[in-house]
């Protein structure tokens, strides 16, 4: 797919969903930059760029400037915070968005962020307005902030994709571009590692010796070094999470006993660290050599660096300088292992960082849940999806079950513009696409856990693998057969149809709003909910419609106010948000809902 198919299937995508919410709320929202926005954020948040996505549209002129936002994430521990400002043209061909236009974007967004920071900007704000919490965030814990980016997101080519960084009262503020190239290169290459590249050369200032062994046979190629503390901090502080492979992404706190013997050795014996340290598994997709300064073999290069192994060491190294400046890099040393990819085909490739993960010798080992890919769950659930169709005999639903497959496969079986169509418009449309976390999402919302989906899609996925792992070591997991399959749908159904009617009733957290609406419907009527129909009609009744819209109206209330005052999406983690939503009955049913059975 080129880059201009690729901007015609977003497009695509952006307005075949307008269309399904206009179907589904019967209103003449959504606008299409909201759309976008949702699309693009939450693929980033896929491929773990940023945290769970906000869609937050605020507008406002503060002294004749304008001030705007189109959504926002934050960390789990509240000290990252990302901002999204959209620019969306919605054209079929490719255009130039200029430098001027991105900047003034960006700086749009910024000052939204400056004037939150200096602490009377929420007071002058709507209360009910959901900006407001986030106003009164930034307020209360700038001082906790390690990392702060500004991102516009456009469906234009940018010339520059990062501007100079900022500064507000000593942090540093980020500018980065995600435009059509960029979000062209993670999409069709189904991974986010393409803008990982590290140059050692510029970095630690020379090559780093190593032992290389290149691979013959194997697939892959293999290097030893030592990476400089200095030089690993610095590669943390570009990337951050996205350094972490992008089936674990888990990142380890400095709390723990091995985090706090790293940080330490960092403080008191920096020069004992490779004596002391197991080091880190690197992969990546191609390595680049030269001559070391002592005359062996150094990397001068890697693209597509991922750390697989070892995401705590990097992470504790990292922080450890940042809140104790005194600690010394320069006399640090990490082992390394490193695994060249040489660019084989994305499920070789998945297959293989998944066994690296599995087999390589970590200080905390990775659990066989988070690298799941080729777990039997789903590839027998990728099975199932290829070989089942909808009631109409000529459409199905496609389980992505590694990232970028949807892609693959529209580009192996739409060999002709016209098989492409069909495939796009009647067979596997992108709306009937459902990735891993996706899954994870719509079946831990139907089993009554709200307050893990709320955690972000990586943190649910994770004890969603949890509980399949632990039913099957207790032998309870229910084999996967078609009437499951469908039920897990139909539950996708629900949840997909639930969220185009909620999103144009509220200005933000309307993610929160439907988990917990479907999980206390899943509490009260779950033993009587038609699935079955749900799937057979591949869509829900207006008059459950209807009934959900009024339902909507009661769990935002009921959030607003059990949470007191704090952010609608942080409260919403919390089991204690489950235990106070859970108590509040529904009000009863309006009119007769098909899918609620009454005998």
């Amino acid at each position: 797919m080129e880059l201009g198919d690729f901007l015609l299937q977003l497009k695509a995508d952006v307005d075949a969903e307008i269309s399904e919410r206009l179907r589904s709320s019967e209103s003449n929202y959504p606008y299409a930059e909201s759309v976008f926005t949702e699309v693009v954020t939450n693929h980033m948040a896929e491929v773990g760029m940023t945290f769970e996505p906000q869609l937050c549209h605020y507008a406002t002129k503060v002294a004749n400037a304008n001030v705007r936002m189109s959504a926002f994430s934050v960390s789990d521990d509240s000290d990252q915070l990302d901002l999204f400002i959209s620019v969306y043209e919605g054209s079929d061909a490719l255009t130039a968005i200029s430098d001027t236009e991105t900047k003034t974007a960006a700086e749009h967004c910024y000052r939204f962020f400056v004037k939150c920071v200096e602490g009377d900007f929420a007071s002058t704000m709507d209360e009910t307005n959901d900006a407001y919490e986030l106003a009164l965030l930034i307020q209360r814990g700038y001082r906790n902030l390690d990392q702060i980016r500004i991102f516009v997101l456009t469906d234009r080519i940018a010339k520059t994709k990062n501007f100079k960084s900022r500064e507000v009262g000593g942090k540093v503020v980020k500018l980065e571009v995600m435009d059509i190239e960029r979000l062209y290169r993670h999409w069709s290459a189904g991974k986010p590692r393409d803008e990982l590249i590290v140059n050692f050369n510029q970095i630690a200032g020379a090559p780093l010796p190593c032992v290389y062994v290149p691979g013959v046979g194997t697939g892959y190629s293999y290097a030893m070094t030592a990476v400089p503390g200095e030089s690993l901090r610095f590669i943390y502080d570009s990337f951050g999470a996205r350094l972490l492979e992008a089936n674990v992404r888990s990142f380890l706190s400095a709390t723990g006993k091995v985090n706090k013997g790293i940080r330490d050795t960092l403080r008191d014996e920096p020069e004992k660290f490779m004596a002391y340290n197991n080091g880190i598994v690197i992969v990546a997709d191609e390595i680049r050599l030269d001559r070391a300064l002592d005359g062996s073999p150094g990397i001068v290069e890697l693209r597509g660096m991922q750390i697989v192994n070892g995401g705590q060491t990097t992470a504790s190294i990292y922080f450890s300088k940042k809140k104790n400046p005194d600690i010394d890099l320069t006399q640090v040393r990490v082992p390394a292992k490193i695994i060249i990819l040489n660019n084989q085909e994305a499920s070789v490739e998945e297959a293989l960082i998944s066994d690296i993960s599995k087999y390589a010798n970590s200080q905390n080992s990775v659990k066989q849940s988070d690298l799941s890919a080729n777990k039997p769950f789903h590839v027998d659930l990728e099975k199932m999806a290829s070989s089942t169709y909808c009631p109409d005999g000529v459409g199905r639903w496609f389980y992505e079950r590694s990232a970028g497959s949807y892609n693959v496969m529209l580009a192996r079986e739409g060999s002709t513009p016209a098989k492409l169509r069909d495939l796009k418009s009647k067979v596997v449309p992108p709306a009937r696409k459902i990735s891993k976390t996706d899954l994870a999402k719509f079946v831990n919302t139907w089993n009554r856990r709200p307050d893990e989906v709320s955690q972000g899609s990586q943190k649910n996925f994770s004890l969603f693998m949890d509980s399949i792992r632990d039913q099957e070591e207790a032998g309870t997991l229910p084999s996967l057969d078609v009437t499951t399959f469908k039920r897990m749908i139909a539950s996708a159904i629900l949840f997909k149809k639930t969220q185009a009617l909620v999103r144009p009733m509220y200005p933000a957290f309307q993610g929160n709003i439907v988990v917990y609406l479907l999980s206390t419907v899943a509490e009260q009527y779950g033993d009587v909910f038609d699935m079955d129909r749900v799937w057979n009609q591949q869509d829900i009744s207006p008059s459950l419609r209807r009934q959900l819209q009024i339902w909507s109206k009661e769990t935002h209330e009921a959030l607003h106010q059990t949470a007191q005052g704090r952010m609608i999406s942080e409260w919403a983690k919390r089991s204690e948000c489950w235990d106070a939503l859970r108590r509040r009955a529904l009000s009863s049913i309006e009119s007769v809902v098909p899918e609620i059975r009454t005998s």
